[in-house]
């Protein structure tokens, strides 16, 4: 352990904090393009409106999207379809689209941020609300040796905001809460990680692939 060092090991949240992925009137135009049917910005918008807005049903939610792997491809399967009542095809675009491994991007301070907290000795875990494997993405890129552990709510049964998730997740990288720092985007369900005693550090929305304070993460370990 450095004496100098605040914390021993930080765990990142997937979506919205180490990687991106278009949303809305553009995922939903470019998935129509790729079938060869154009939409309007009007269309495009009232089809993302939709799948969005069903899938933050209570009823929807309730059905554990995040907890099993064959929920979540059952579910989003009948989601993304929703699209096909503008176009046919549109909602098999739209689900390939979001679990392309290479449609998730980076954020421009992602792989710096985890490169310094390598060369540093600090260990680095990812915990994800998530029915797929988000592994995909770093290993595609070459990135998965930056991360020594992978804690997704479907393969350990627990979701954020959830304690245990956050305590199962200090476990699996051998840090104590309290010498464990998390970087997320969500202040509700990456904000749980202050019931565990963890350090917190949420960053900003940013657009595709732009730098959004990560760098803060390296500055609170004292990886420098």
């Amino acid at each position: 352990m450095s004496e100098s060092r605040s914390f021993d090991a930080v765990l990142f949240d997937f979506g919205g904090t180490l990687f991106g992925h278009a949303t809305g009137t553009d995922l939903v135009t470019e998935a129509a393009r790729s079938i060869g049917v154009g939409l309007t910005d009007a269309a495009a918008a009232s089809v993302w409106a939709e799948i969005d807005g069903a899938s933050m049903e209570p009823d929807e939610l309730a059905l554990g999207r995040d907890l099993n792997a064959a929920v979540w491809r059952a579910r989003w399967t009948a989601l993304y379809g929703l699209a096909d009542r503008t176009a046919t095809g549109l909602g098999a675009a739209i689900d390939s689209a979001m679990h392309d491994p290479w449609a998730w991007v980076p954020h421009a301070d992602a792989v710096p941020v985890l490169e310094e907290l390598a060369r540093a000795g600090v260990t680095v875990g990812l915990v994800s609300n998530t029915g797929w494997d988000v592994r995909a993405p770093f290993t595609v890129r070459g990135l998965e040796g930056l991360v020594s552990t992978f804690v997704l709510s479907y393969e350990v049964g627990m979701v954020k905001p959830d304690a245990a998730i956050f305590h199962s997740a200090c476990s699996a990288v051998g840090s104590a809460p309290s010498r464990t720092l998390f970087v997320g985007d969500n202040p509700v369900t990456d904000g749980g990680a202050v019931s565990e005693g963890l350090g917190v550090l949420l960053v900003p929305p940013a657009p595709l692939g732009a730098a959004h304070g990560l760098a803060g993460a390296t500055r609170l370990v004292g990886a420098h």
